[in-house]
């Protein structure tokens, strides 16, 4: 993955995550608030449930409060296992069983994931940054119990460019800190850097011959009503929209990377691929040639279906090297 390190500095620029300002000063002030108070509240907790993502497992751990947090009982829950990789997921739990860290995947949406966690005696809190302030609900008698719903916070210096980038693909850090156009170039060096679209043609059998929905009229649909805090339901015709279009954006990627005759593990040809891609996007996301926020447009939908588990399960960490993963 060193291409896509030396991509990630050279291609998309240097980036400040710190709460000293830097290049982009990303920390907001009630997340300091938020860890300074966790600080004083983890001394009265019996038991953690430290909530991270599932699709970044490292990168989204709280690295300042790590000291503290492994001093407690603790149950690590990989929160959206909808969303990430299960052919990949039960290594991460072989790795933190090895580590003799307890963890579990779950998606706090589901219901049997919440009653597999409350088997854990844990809690499935809102998700990461609603919550302003520290609340504690009492959810027993004898013996007493109380339960602290903190907010989902983040460190104030992010380590490196490449773990700023993981944490805002996943919906961690505001889109518009970084850029939804840098954002999206990432996303496509990963893709391409992993073979991913390769892996499309196969799952793809009856998309890749053929896209369904054939009106040339603007679909009424829109993409963003895919994120879960839209309320508008899809109907069949919408379903079949949505899929066909998420054919379209794999198609292209695929027909863009099998053609490609660089070489992705070099900086400047995975630049240049990254390039065709986001021309060849325009077409398959239905966005005018001439629109002036074309390239801005495309970003968007481009991550909304890479959120939403459209374009396919996926995990943006790699597993640590063990003896005992296979």
């Amino acid at each position: 993955m060193g291409v896509l390190k030396g991509l990630v500095k050279k291609g998309l620029g240097e980036m400040g995550f710190n709460a000293e300002g830097g290049v982009i000063n990303w920390f907001p002030g009630h997340m300091a608030a938020a860890t300074r108070a966790i600080r004083s509240r983890l001394k009265l907790a019996d038991l953690v449930i430290e909530v991270r993502d599932s699709r970044i497992p490292l990168s989204s751990a709280h690295k300042d409060l790590q000291p503290q947090l492994s001093s407690k009982r603790r149950v690590i829950a990989l929160n959206k296992k909808d969303l990430a990789n299960p052919n990949i997921m039960h290594k991460w739990v072989s790795y933190f069983d090895s580590c003799k860290q307890d963890c579990i995947p779950i998606n706090a949406h589901s219901k049997s994931s919440v009653k597999k966690e409350k088997m854990k005696r844990a809690t499935v809190g809102p998700l990461p940054g609603v919550t302003q302030d520290i609340a504690g609900y009492k959810i027993a008698h004898q013996p007493s119990i109380y339960v602290l719903d903190t907010p989902g916070v983040l460190v104030p210096s992010i380590p490196d460019i490449e773990t700023g980038l993981k944490l805002a693909l996943a919906g961690s850090v505001k889109d518009s800190v970084v850029g939804e156009e840098r954002i999206a170039q990432y996303l496509l060096a990963v893709l391409n850097t992993r073979g991913t679209p390769l892996h499309w043609r196969h799952w793809n059998n009856r998309k890749m011959d053929g896209i369904r929905y054939e009106s040339q009229d603007k679909h009424e649909y829109n993409i963003k009503d895919l994120l879960p805090k839209r309320k508008k339901p899809p109907n069949t015709s919408d379903v079949v929209y949505i899929e066909d279009l998420v054919t379209e954006v794999q198609c292209a990627l695929y027909k863009t990377l099998a053609e490609f005759n660089g070489n992705v593990e070099d900086e400047n040809d995975l630049e240049n691929l990254i390039e065709q891609q986001f021309e060849v996007l325009k077409k398959a996301l239905k966005i005018p040639h001439k629109t002036s926020e074309a390239r801005l447009m495309v970003s968007k939908k481009f991550l909304t279906l890479f959120r939403t588990g459209k374009l396919g399960p996926f995990i943006l960490d790699d597993v640590p090297e063990l003896n005992s993963i296979s």
